[in-house]
């Protein structure tokens, strides 16, 4: 349950209804006007990040998972296997975006715990990440249990217009 006594369901999916659509766009636009480092700068147009999310969803490469609260999608992550032959093992963790109406709520950790099973499921031991280097996000990978792999400097553009380096984190799942 949420700190509101509402249940959040994870789940994955394989194809959005319209609403479906409508409503990651919308939690991609609020979180990249909230300084997100997620490949967008503000501002985000709606059309951008409805096809983002159409492309997303049929991406063959590519397990979305969404965060439910009340039957919406309050939050989502991605894990994109590699298909190379040497790399069947490996998986990286992308978006996870959390709506800002529904943050510190635990929905990031669920939707964590959600993929990491869901690769062990799969065979996928081991994955990795980049986020902003000094990103709050940073504090949540690390008490997630994930390992700090290094820092490429000037990597990314901020919302300020900064270049900012990107923090490397990897996490070597059990079988």
């Amino acid at each position: 349950m949420s700190r509101a006594g509402t249940a959040i369901e994870i789940e994955q999916v394989t194809s959005l209804t319209e609403p479906d659509v409508a409503a990651l766009a919308d939690l991609l636009v609020a979180v990249v006007d909230q300084g997100a480092s997620v490949g967008f700068l503000p501002p985000l147009r709606p059309d951008v990040a409805r096809a983002y999310w159409l492309d997303a969803v049929r991406a063959e490469h590519v397990v979305l998972l969404v965060a439910r609260r009340e039957r919406m999608i309050v939050g989502t992550v991605q894990l994109e296997w590699s298909p190379k032959k040497n790399a069947r093992h490996r998986a990286e963790v992308n978006k996870l975006l959390v709506h800002p109406n529904a943050q510190r709520l635990g929905i990031g950790r669920k939707l964590m715990v959600r993929l990491e099973m869901m690769a062990v499921e799969n065979g996928w031991t081991t994955l990795h990440l980049d986020t902003r280097e000094g990103d709050r996000s940073n504090d949540f990978y690390r008490a997630q249990g994930w390992t700090r792999a290094g820092v490429i400097p000037r990597w990314a553009e901020s919302a300020g217009g900064t270049i900012d380096g990107t923090v490397f984190y990897y996490k070597l799942l059990q079988q």
